[in-house]
């Protein structure tokens, strides 16, 4: 009988095991960032002069621009269907100041760094094998540096380097760019935090601002940015580092409610001179409480996507452009944007942030762009994460909580409350631990606690990783339905303090729940809810733009409505009293599912299982 036992014993370990190798292979496969494929340690030298390669034109931005499309020239007179080309920034290929994390003694010469992207030679061409010729149009963005074109044989896991470019730049490499809005500590402070090439001995960083059509007043920036030994690991610490350039946020306060701000960002330079961005404009926040039309959008995971098609993007982030260009067709019926985690999906190449920043910053320079911590920022063994996994690809959060300012008591500890008229937002950080008896759990709580429900009706909870429910396939496998841990200790703040609804990403789909308490569905409503609810509603909107995740075979009691498909989610307060839940697809902009909440203050008040007041029986 023992033996028996210890048998069963061995053959539940290794079910698990294979389990949770499906798990890890399933999600790696698909989650491996496109740079990363360039073997760029194993690159060697093999420059010939039947090769060549010229990029033009030389300067860009010349009007300002801060993206321009460069054309490329190439000839190779042994081409092969595997050539590709490389884009690298900083222009100088020199190994002669490699990092190398293990300090071989003996090294062979290679290229120090990634490159910002690639596509292979017969790129809209394919009778390149044949003829050896094509020319390949790349979008470049300013980066802080110049630019080189390299032509490689051998694929990307046996590259070698024929042929390499003349350089080109943009007039302006250090200028100002990529705004993005949060808000402040206080409802009434808008932060605007932006990129340059200036350190503060260079030049003195400001932003220039006021109500649109007045005189305008001047507040300062501080200044922030980190090194390569900053970094936790591989390959933010080798070939995925590059020098993220300089981040200054400064604060704007003392807005007056719900009013329109023109502002630009400005360097004074040693000399006197001044170097300007663009202008830019932003409706200022409603007073807490205040009732107007007020409008939020809620995604995760939307990572970055090149327009130029560069780096097989199509396969990694294939919704990523979709949801961000209904955004910007949408911006003038937007008020705020929340991306709770996975942002950019950079694991560790460091240029991918700037390119993110420039793909949202239409959207994050007119409303505030608020970000939650997800694995891809955070995660990195023995750094204090909650989870001691690779997915940051070394970055360990620096570059999340330098990018982007968030309203957190410590910006190391990405957790935060904010206001948004007649919304309260609790955002919690899944990278960190979060359970019963923790620093975050008693902020939770106390965010929760707080609010005045009489003057902000609307109560949101978001995290990254889905601490409630989702029917995602992996979920199921493990028999939760939920992330481990999730819900234990979480529920019962949802319930106590009546959270309305709890919105997650991680999980690349779309889901919503009844109003559910302890895994029962506590109102029999779907569509049309009014009075007491008596529960939190549960929203997976992880569909942002990272490949999709499949659902569970097994159909959970709990789910209304579930969607295989990229799109992002939608809240309308129009007063204290009616709110309106949209989910819209990326593709189309078009509502697929949605429900309304019709109460007054008195329901908000009723009594609930589990979340009832203490009274007494004296009079």
């Amino acid at each position: 009988m023992k033996k028996k036992n210890i048998l069963l014993m061995i053959m539940v370990f290794l079910l698990f095991v294979s389990i949770f190798t499906i798990y890890a292979s399933a999600h790696t496969s698909v989650d491996e960032q496109p740079l990363s494929k360039i073997a760029v340690h194993k690159a060697i030298f093999a420059l010939r002069d039947s090769a060549a390669i010229r990029a033009y034109p030389p300067v860009l931005g010349l009007k300002g621009e801060d993206t321009q499309w460069v054309h490329v020239e190439l000839e190779h007179s042994e081409p092969s269907e595997d050539d590709w080309v490389g884009v690298f920034s900083p222009a100088k290929l020199n190994a002669s100041s490699c990092y190398e994390e293990n300090d071989r003694k003996e090294q062979p010469p290679y290229i120090c760094s990634a490159p910002i992207k690639y596509k292979y030679a017969n790129y809209s061409n394919p009778l390149y094998p044949k003829t050896g010729k094509n020319s390949i149009k790349f979008q470049l963005i300013n980066q802080r540096a110049d630019f080189s074109f390299a032509l490689f044989s051998g694929g990307l896991s046996n590259p070698k380097l024929v042929a390499i470019s003349n350089y080109i730049t943009f007039a302006n490499p250090k200028a100002p760019l990529y705004p993005r809005l949060a808000q402040g500590k206080s409802w009434n402070e808008m932060t605007v935090t932006w990129t340059s090439g200036y350190n503060i001995d260079r030049a003195v960083p400001f932003v220039e601002w006021g109500l649109w059509g007045q005189p305008q007043g001047r507040s300062p920036a501080g200044t922030l940015t980190f090194n390569r030994n900053s970094m936790c690991g591989s390959p933010a610490r080798t070939v995925g580092w590059r020098d993220p350039g300089f981040m200054h946020t400064s604060f704007l306060k003392d807005l007056w409610p719900n009013s329109k701000y023109t502002y630009k960002m400005g360097h004074i330079l040693s000399n006197g001179s001044y170097v300007w961005s663009k202008m830019y404009s932003f409706k200022s926040s409603p007073f807490p409480g205040q009732e107007s039309l007020q409008r939020i959008i809620i995604f995760g995971d939307m990572g970055k996507a090149e327009r130029d098609g560069s780096n097989e993007y199509s396969d990694y982030q294939p919704g990523s452009l979709n949801t961000t260009d209904q955004l910007i067709r949408d911006l003038k019926n937007i008020d705020i944007v929340f991306h709770i985690g996975d942002l950019a999906y950079a694991n560790g190449y460091i240029s991918q942030w700037d390119q993110f920043t420039a793909q949202v910053e239409p959207i994050a320079s007119t409303v505030p762009y608020m970000v939650a911590s997800g694995n891809h920022e955070r995660d990195w063994p023995g750094s204090g994460s909650f989870y001691d996994t690779l997915d940051s690809g070394g970055e360990c959060g620096v570059l999340a909580e330098t990018m982007f300012y968030v309203p957190a008591e410590n910006r190391a500890k990405y957790w935060y409350s904010t206001d948004y008229g007649m919304f309260h937002f609790c955002i919690a950080d899944t990278e960190h631990d979060w359970r019963e008896g923790s620093e975050q759990y008693a902020f939770i709580e106390k965010c929760l606690a707080s609010v005045d429900r009489q003057k902000q009706p609307w109560l949101i909870f978001a995290a990254h990783r889905v601490l409630g429910y989702s029917s995602d396939k992996w979920y199921g496998l493990e028999g939760s339905f939920e992330e481990p841990m999730g819900r234990d200790s979480l529920q019962k703040l949802w319930q106590k303090y009546k959270v309305d609804m709890a919105f997650y990403g991680h999980v690349h789909n779309y889901e919503r729940t009844c109003p559910i308490y302890q895994n029962q569905c506590v109102n029999p409503e779907t569509s049309s809810y009014s009075g007491t609810v008596n529960g939190t509603i549960h929203v997976v909107a992880g569909g942002g733009g990272s490949h999709l995740s499949e659902f569970s075979p097994v159909n959970t009691k709990w789910s209304i409505y579930k969607d295989y498909d990229f799109g992002f989610v939608k809240l309308t307060a129009f007063n204290r009293s009616f709110l309106l839940f949209e989910y819209k697809k990326s593709r189309d902009g078009n509502v697929y599912d949605s429900f309304t909440i019709s109460r007054d203050y008195r329901d908000v008040l009723a009594c609930v299982h589990d979340g009832c007041e203490a009274t007494s029986l004296a009079s």
